[in-house]
């Protein structure tokens, strides 16, 4: 199992060298978190498992995963390039690894990289619960996400331009914001063609950060509806129903990924540590029958 060891020096978020993840340690948050084996997640009757991966191999199973390389401000003016490294995306405690680096000392444009996977053109699916369980990062200029892209997207070699292949976040962090708040979000061409959103809904710990323990992120998606819950508790729903949603009723691809910087997540900070870590324990798709 790949694995290395995170040591900080006296620059604040300079990540020094390498030897084994396990038992990473700083601003009070532990990787993995203490709840990773205390896994009792169930989808509720009715569901069948139709697809999983459980990050159980020793590297990453490319039957299922794609890892993008990317230029850095590719993406809403982000600062990181997204890499095909092993460094940035790799398998440790039977868990998928998603891991953005600060690079050099300097703050700004491509002094960051961090990694970018999907499953585009190897799984797809049309309605269904869509689960994973993870311990996201957390500070300011980070943006974790996990996120679903019509299979049909020109980025993927399909034919149709976003926002008119449609969009669904599953969830969404802003460590710039709130590292204890997620948010919910669908984005599609609207009547008019352009680009339309339901609006972020947020959903907040009672206590707490995200990264502090593993939590189970739901989305619930049929013809009619699309519905988000964390921990089994809903907390946003949208009807699909009418023509305008036409983006929907197709399949969609599954993403994770960490953005730093950019116009969404505003800047990393002085106190903001490095490497910022996503660790997924799994993520599965159920559909009724």
């Amino acid at each position: 199992m790949f694995s290395r060891k995170i040591l900080f020096g006296a620059i604040l978020g300079m990540a020094l060298s390498a030897g084994c993840m396990k038992g990473i340690n700083y601003q009070a948050t532990q990787y993995p978190a203490a709840n990773l084996a205390q896994d009792n997640y169930q989808p509720g009757e009715g569901w069948r498992l139709v697809w999983s991966d459980e990050f159980d191999g020793k590297t990453i199973d490319t039957d299922n995963w794609n890892r993008q390389v990317e230029q850095a401000g590719r993406f809403n003016g982000e600062w990181q390039r997204y890499t095909n490294n092993d460094k940035n995306a790799y398998l440790d405690e039977g868990c998928l690894v998603i891991s953005a680096i600060h690079e050099s000392q300097v703050h700004g444009m491509d002094q960051y990289s961090s990694a970018r996977l999907n499953t585009a053109n190897k799984q797809t699916w049309k309605y269904g619960k869509i689960a994973a369980r993870i311990q996201l990062p957390h500070g300011p200029g980070i943006w974790p996400a996990f996120w679903m892209l019509g299979a049909n997207i020109d980025e993927a070699g399909g034919d149709t331009p976003w926002p008119q292949s449609g969009e669904i976040d599953i969830l969404e962090l802003y460590g710039s914001r709130d590292d204890g708040v997620v948010e919910a979000n669908i984005h599609y061409a609207g009547k008019s063609g352009t680009h339309a959103n339901m609006g972020s809904v947020p959903f907040a710990l009672d206590e707490g950060r995200f990264a502090d323990a593993f939590h189970v992120f739901e989305l619930v998606w049929d013809a009619d509806r699309i519905s988000w819950f964390v921990d089994g508790v809903q907390f946003a729903t949208t009807s699909i129903e009418d023509e305008e949603f036409a983006e929907f009723k197709h399949e969609f691809f599954l993403l994770f990924n960490i953005a730093v910087g950019g116009k969404s997540a505003g800047p990393p900070a002085e106190n903001t540590r490095f490497p910022q870590l996503m660790y997924i324990d799994w993520v599965r798709v159920y559909q009724q029958g």
